[in-house]
């Protein structure tokens, strides 16, 4: 994941130069990155998990991010966030910092997916499918006796379909024709993708599901109607002051 992370800021430094940015801000800006996702990712697990694992728990174990508990979209909220404060703080245009970084954010969810998979966590449903996964003994999917399940790769579909969200927006920000298209695609882009992975997904309790929704669904149509709102409004011509 170091690597991914390092990867993406190093390609989004590069990048950035087509717009004008100085590449040692755009790397400056990677600890506001690292602080904002995994104060977002914890955030966001909490507030979704807190009757089943914190209700009853000691007040600390709310920061043991170490035990488990992240999730994608607060973290996209945080370092959001993290990174209007530092343009602010900078004073760097907004919206080339954020084109900038979208394609970056694509490439390092594709390892981060990856990391998923091998750890055994987002898996998807039961499948009988000829590349379907079974994870070992101690796993959810693992019953105490007997054969283990064979599920859906979920964590794969997302890295595939997060490869060539990453290409697509590489190639549109060659040919962007306004600052914040390119973020704006990664929202509608990433919303729509995860949406169909959620379809795969076995790993949520009945309590989290709202009929064949989960809660990522939920939020991925509000970063989907968020990205379409970015998209017109950022468009849209500068209208000229009046002397």
């Amino acid at each position: 994941m170091a690597i991914a992370f390092l990867l993406g800021l190093w390609t989004a430094s590069r990048r950035g130069i087509r717009d004008g940015l100085n590449p040692e801000r755009v790397l400056d800006i990677g600890p506001w990155i690292i602080i904002g996702t995994i104060v977002g990712a914890r955030t966001l697990h909490v507030v979704s998990y807190w009757k089943e694992k914190f209700a009853d728990e000691p007040v600390w174990e709310i920061f043991m991010v170490h035990h488990g508990g992240l999730v994608f979209y607060g973290g996209l909220i945080g370092a959001s966030l993290a990174c209007i404060l530092y343009v602010r703080f900078r004073k760097l245009p907004l919206w080339k910092m954020a084109d900038a970084l979208a394609p970056s954010i694509a490439l390092g969810y594709i390892f981060g997916r990856i990391g998923c998979f091998l750890n055994g966590c987002c898996y998807g449903k039961v499948c009988t499918l000829p590349w379907a996964a079974r994870y070992p003994a101690g796993h959810e999917t693992h019953p105490l006796n007997g054969v283990a399940a064979a599920v859906h790769p979920s964590q794969l579909y997302d890295s595939l379909l997060s490869l060539g969200l990453y290409l697509g927006l590489a190639w549109l920000y060659r040919r962007k024709r306004f600052d914040g298209q390119v973020f704006a695609a990664y929202l509608i882009g990433y919303s729509i993708t995860r949406s169909i992975v959620e379809a795969f997904r076995g790993d949520y309790t009945e309590a989290h599901l709202y009929g064949p929704l989960t809660p990522a669904h939920l939020i991925s149509i509000g970063i989907l109607l968020a990205g379409i709102a970015l998209f017109v409004v950022l468009r849209r011509p500068a209208i000229p002051k009046s002397s």
